[in-house]
């Protein structure tokens, strides 16, 4: 009899992890796909797709599971999954995360925020929802992200055993880093018991979602004749939001020495400068705030002030909506005037 609660024509349970590059989405599908595997008794399958290896880049993990007497033959990424991980909220400013989620799917995201502006902002008509602050359970026991989120799939994917789940975490560190046994274990209990669900009725007849593949703007039909570029290399309408990892500077100008010490070490050129006179009348450039649309979270400018007029804040996704925040950090909304 199979464990599996659904499966597609093929027989698989597919589950697509959405993140960025640092979050460790990566080993969380391996972690994942090895627990089923070896601790479930499932046939399984996982892979990763990303582009340049680096912190901040859209990584996707996938993960397969099937009856036992089923041969996994399918390895193409997962374009309709029953379960979908979202390890980091910005993401669905450049990435369809929610693309070909079934209509009775699950989608888990690292949110602090209300189950409702979540549904709004992925465009989720039905399903089931699931919130965990993956970032603030990872922060508190000082490990990372990913198993906290696997801790609330685990909770998820109620098929799954999570003592299988605590004995890979175990097999995965213990050698190594001994040390991190307990905090990860720990933060993947959290997980487990801190993710909270609502689910939105799903209508009689209800299709699920349509997977779309992101297509080049220009391609060998559509270039220009002789290979002309319309749109020359610039920087001002990126958005590097979604490449920070929960963190941002805040900047306290009155603590500010204009010294330009974050400004030298900052790799995208965030913060906005003014010029106008010193107290005795000699022109100087003074920081009026930092340009965040272009700023993707690497805190280096924290560690370069000498004053600490820049400290690292937890990001809140969505409140550059809220007017109380854009009068602390008037440049919160992107785009210098």
């Amino acid at each position: 009899m199979s464990i599996l609660p659904k499966k597609n024509d093929l027989g698989f349970f597919e589950i697509r992890l959405e993140s960025i590059g640092g979050l460790g989405a990566n080993l969380a599908g391996k972690m994942l796909a090895e627990s089923g595997v070896l601790g479930h008794g499932l046939n399984g399958s996982n892979f990763s797709s990303y582009g340049s290896e680096k912190k901040g880049s859209p990584v996707k993990s996938f993960v397969r599971f099937c009856d036992p007497d089923v041969e996994i033959r399918d390895h193409s990424p997962i374009e309709q999954p029953h379960v979908v991980g979202v390890f980091h909220e910005a993401l669905y400013k450049t990435v369809d995360v929610v693309s070909g989620l079934h209509s009775d799917g699950i989608i888990l995201v690292n949110s602090t925020r209300n189950f409702d502006d979540i549904k709004n902002d992925l465009g989720l008509e039905y399903g089931t929802l699931a919130v965990v602050d993956a970032l603030k359970i990872a922060v508190e026991e000082k490990t990372k992200v990913n198993t906290a989120m696997l801790g609330a799939l685990f909770r998820v994917c109620e098929f799954l055993n999570p003592d299988e789940m605590r004995s890979v975490i175990t097999k995965t560190f213990e050698k190594k880093y001994p040390q991190f046994v307990e905090p990860n274990i720990r933060t993947f209990d959290r997980g487990f018991n801190e993710v909270q669900f609502k689910t939105y009725e799903v209508p009689a007849g209800a299709k699920g979602k349509e997977f779309s593949r992101p297509l080049p703007k220009l391609g060998y039909l559509t270039q220009e004749i002789g290979g002309v570029m319309t749109a020359q290399a610039n920087s001002i309408q990126k958005d590097l939001s979604g490449s920070r990892g929960g963190f941002l500077p805040e900047f306290a100008q009155d603590k500010c020495i204009n010294c330009a010490a974050c400004d030298t070490v900052c790799p995208d050129l965030c913060f906005v400068w003014e010029q106008g006179e010193d107290k005795k009348g000699r022109p100087q450039m003074f920081l009026q705030g930092i340009d965040y649309q272009y700023c993707k979270g690497c805190l280096k400018c924290v560690e370069a002030c000498p004053t600490e007029a820049l400290s690292d804040l937890r990001e809140m996704i969505g409140y550059a909506d809220d007017n109380s925040v854009k009068q602390k950090f008037p440049l919160l909304a992107g785009g210098v005037n």
